[in-house]
């Protein structure tokens, strides 16, 4: 039984969908706890109502990042994650932190990578004219957003979007593809060795 720990900033529509994946295809997993760096943090109120343990670790309690990296680096380490998920964690880590998770720290973001990395994702895609957007899932490395690529799922850019429509449109994506590629790692179907990512559908 493999722990999860999930980290997020806001709503946390990505950790709902994980959670309720885990719940219903009844994964050989537990989520084994939610932590915010925001006390306000919608997606806690779900986790808690849900029976997961939650944490605040407040960046804004911490003079540098390294030393919020360290407190959170801490309190995640108390549940003895197998696997740390980014869920809409809007903090940049640092990379002994990183370091400390190789391997084992998956995130969502929503652009096809390499493309569009940082923020503001689908304004990028729209002023850049592309006909195509979407998510993808990948490991963690110190270098942003630029972590080895382990899926990913494609969307239209259709006339007349705006960032509104192209976003919903991709987080229906993000919804089915995170839990997807979760699954994968927990079933010992995925991993990473000197930077590649070995992924077995079978």
């Amino acid at each position: 039984m493999k722990n999860i720990v999930i980290l997020i900033s806001g709503r946390g529509s990505n950790m709902e969908a994980v959670v309720r994946a885990a719940k219903a295809e009844q994964w050989p997993a537990r989520i084994a706890a939610v932590i915010s760096n925001r006390a306000d943090a919608q997606g806690l109120v779900f986790a808690a109502e849900q029976g997961i343990a939650t944490a605040v670790v407040a960046n804004k309690d911490y003079a540098s990042r390294a030393e919020f990296d360290a407190a959170l680096q801490q309190v995640i380490d108390g549940f003895a994650p197998d696997l740390v998920v980014l869920a809409g964690f809007m903090r940049i880590l640092t990379e002994p932190f990183v370091e400390h998770y190789a391997g084992r720290m998956l995130n969502i973001h929503p652009s096809l990578l390499p493309l569009f990395p940082g923020m503001a994702t689908h304004r990028q895609a729209l002023d850049a004219g592309v006909t195509e957007h979407g998510a993808t899932v990948h490991f963690v490395t110190a270098e942003l957003d630029h972590g080895p690529a382990v899926a990913s799922a494609t969307v239209p850019v259709l006339p007349g979007d705006t960032e509104d429509s192209l976003s919903a449109r991709v987080l229906v994506q993000e919804h089915l593809l995170y839990p997807r590629a979760i699954r994968l790692f927990i079933d010992d179907k995925l991993s990473i060795e000197h930077g590649q990512v070995r992924v077995d559908p079978q």
